[in-house]
């Protein structure tokens, strides 16, 4: 009997060891290191979201049925790591000498909750309840802590995606960030822009790496997305080193290179598949007519463009081919909203009246993340 009392008390111990170092690693460690329990706690509830959010119902619907799943698994993930230290406290109780399975059980709910209405039976047993009191305090503290790390971090980053409206349209269109700059005459302000963003772009890979839940934090608004206002940004700067008739913007390109490597750290992180070294001229989603149709926009207002389209079509793709399938997968990820050449082409989604382009195929990257 005592063999099984000491593999009792074994296990026990494993299992909160294994649990304390899940939350260190979720909570305290500022890197990007996969924890096997909050991934299984966020996939069991995504896949429980993902039955009311079924494909059948429209964008806005399923939008409000998953702006809920991110803080549930969130305000979830605390309660599993509380009741996996209580199981394994039991475990380890029983395995200690306590009389029986019910009463280790009472006594390590009332360790972990501080209550003190059960004494323990000897000096062994106190030390393991007085531990786990202290436990229980810690993963509480570790729950304030971090409610409020995310939520600044969202914060941060909603501001300058509601702030890129005012430039870029709702939804954002790379397009119409280079119309209204043209049209107000400020196009040396996009400078400035792509200053900003890429300074969001590197905050963006910290927090949504060390912290894997924010990608699935929605927008206050429901036509708005982190991803597909980085998707802008970075078309944008495409187009205006690629097309557009100005002087060299090495803040363009800096921007370009900042949003890639953000991008690309988040869908390692999340095993979404990428060439991490492609070719200039790769496939991309977008194609030549859809290229066209841009510049012909651009042209008909005035805009200044380069006069070898070719060239410009191929530098365009260059610097696309670089974050288009992480745009793409992270776009299906989240199941974003309608917006130019990210998720119009990554989810199903309901067309506004909008004619100047086709829907395209989903891309491979992003419908692989839909089927799972």
């Amino acid at each position: 009997m005592w063999a099984v009392r000491l593999v009792a008390v074994l296990a026990g111990a494993a299992v909160v060891v294994s649990v304390l170092l899940s939350a260190l690693r979720t909570v305290v460690v500022p890197r990007a290191q996969p924890v096997r329990l909050a991934r299984a706690v966020f996939l069991g509830v995504r896949r429980v979201f993902e039955l009311r959010a079924r494909p059948g119902r429209t964008y806005e619907e399923r939008d409000r049925v998953m702006a809920l799943y991110a803080p549930a698994a969130l305000l979830l993930l605390p309660g599993v790591w509380a009741a996996s230290v209580m199981a394994g406290f039991t475990v380890l109780l029983w395995g200690m000498g306590v009389d029986s399975w019910r009463y280790a059980f009472y006594l390590s709910a009332d360790s972990l909750t501080t209550l003190g209405t059960f004494a323990a039976p000897d000096l062994p047993t106190t030390v393991a309840t007085t531990v786990e009191a202290v436990l229980g305090l810690g993963l509480v503290a570790l729950l304030i802590s971090y409610l409020p790390s995310i939520y600044g971090a969202f914060q941060r980053r909603e501001l300058a995606v509601a702030m890129l409206e005012t430039r870029a349209g709702d939804p954002p269109s790379p397009v119409e960030l280079i119309l209204r700059q043209h049209r107000i005459g400020r196009m040396e302000e996009l400078e400035d822009l792509w200053e900003q963003w890429l300074g969001w772009f590197a905050d963006l890979e910290e927090t949504h790496t060390s912290q894997a839940s924010l990608p699935f934090f929605r927008s206050p608004t429901p036509t708005r997305s982190w991803i597909t206002a980085a998707g802008c940004v970075l078309d944008g700067a495409s187009l205006v080193t690629s097309v557009v008739d100005l002087p060299k913007s090495p803040r363009a390109q800096l921007c370009i290179r900042s949003g890639y490597l953000a991008l690309r750290r988040i869908s390692d992180f999340f095993q979404i598949p990428y060439e991490p070294d492609p070719r200039p001229d790769d496939p991309i989603s977008i194609d030549r007519s859809e290229f066209d149709d841009a510049c012909a926009r651009l042209a008909a207002a005035g805009v200044p463009l380069v006069e070898d389209r070719d060239g410009a079509w191929r530098a365009f793709v260059g610097w696309r081919v670089n974050y288009d399938p992480v745009l793409l997968g992270l776009a299906g990820l989240v199941m974003a909203p309608y917006a130019m050449w990210s998720s119009d082409r990554s989810l199903p989604f309901r067309r506004p009246p909008v004619t100047h382009r086709k829907r395209r195929q989903v891309a491979p990257q992003a419908s692989a993340w839909r089927r799972r």
